[in-house]
């Protein structure tokens, strides 16, 4: 729902993966940011309307993305997506953080895009932190990206896991991912994608601050 630059990326996306994809926009001149191939259906109307989902095949529907620029809008139809229609698979943008924290307590899960935005600034401005790019529906669980001390560099992943109590998801390396085995080294420039209790964000960032040395004596 929403077909914006991120729902029409989202669509684009979806379709290219081999998903069959329909879009819901109230402002039918907003498909023309879809491809021009683009094969998905392509519905005029309210996001939370049952018609206009129905004619977009909710009923059979895995997953549901609420992506419009209203916060409001956003929610509504994500919740209608899955309590009446019972989509389990349902995510909803949402500007206003503290909005995004309730709703994630509903079991919706949510993107909150002024706070995803404000952590990627401080993330490049101010390096030597944490910055969380996913929870999960409960909120207990995050998936972070860290900064660490350079004296890391060279030690096993398997190491930093232990010390940190953290497990290492995958990391960043000259711009591709990939998921570490335990005996996987940590280069420079590395960036560490971390899952985490989201209760220990703070203790993992002052141990991976540390170097293994320190934390061992």
């Amino acid at each position: 729902m929403g077909c914006g630059r991120v729902g029409a990326s989202l669509a684009s996306n979806l379709e290219a993966s081999g998903h069959s994809v329909a879009v819901i926009d109230q402002d039918g001149d907003a498909f023309r940011r879809l491809p021009s191939d683009f094969s998905g259906r392509r519905i005029t109307g309210i996001g939370f309307d049952r018609d206009a989902l129905s004619q977009a095949g909710i009923e059979e529907a895995y997953a549901f993305a609420a992506v419009s620029s209203g916060d409001n809008s956003n929610i509504i139809s994500a919740r209608v997506a899955r309590e009446t229609f019972g989509v389990e698979r349902v995510v909803a943008r949402i500007y206003d953080s503290r909005r995004a924290q309730a709703f994630q307590r509903l079991g919706i899960t949510t993107v909150a895009t002024v706070r995803w935005t404000t952590d990627q600034f401080l993330r490049r401005l101010l390096p030597k932190g944490i910055s969380v790019d996913f929870e999960d529906s409960s909120g207990a669980v995050s998936i972070a990206s860290l900064d660490y001390n350079p004296r890391w560099v060279g030690r096993a992943v398997s190491h930093f896991e232990t010390y940190a109590q953290c497990r290492v998801a995958f990391i960043s390396r000259l711009g591709t991912g990939f998921v570490p085995t335990a005996d996987t080294q940590i280069q420079d420039g590395d960036i560490l994608n971390v899952a985490v209790a989201t209760a220990g964000l703070s203790a993992v960032r002052r141990t991976a601050m540390r170097t293994g040395s320190e934390v061992t004596s």
